[in-house]
């Protein structure tokens, strides 16, 4: 599923002008974006929590190589899903 396809969903199902629809849903990516960016966790009932982590360097190895290679700190999203959207899924 693509954003033009929910786009469209929320389109037909909220009864909005394929504009409106779309700039209602770029508005929440952009709260949920926002959100993740500052570190935050996001919590959505019934579907499932966001949180953003943050991983330490490590070394790895290039596998052409051979060479060992650094591997940088960063952060990560990851995503739990609740139980019910596990349920869901599962039926």
């Amino acid at each position: 599923m693509t954003k033009a396809d929910i786009f469209e969903k929320v389109s037909s199902n909220l009864g909005l002008s394929k504009k409106e629809s779309a700039e209602l849903v770029e508005a929440v990516f952009a709260l949920i974006k926002s959100t993740l960016e500052s570190g935050d966790k996001l919590k959505i009932a019934g579907f499932g929590n966001f949180e953003v982590k943050q991983k330490a360097d490590r070394r790895g190895r290039n596998p052409q190589t051979g060479e060992t290679i650094t591997i940088e700190a960063r952060r990560i999203l990851t995503f739990k899903p609740s139980q019910v959207l596990k349920s869901a899924i599962n039926k």
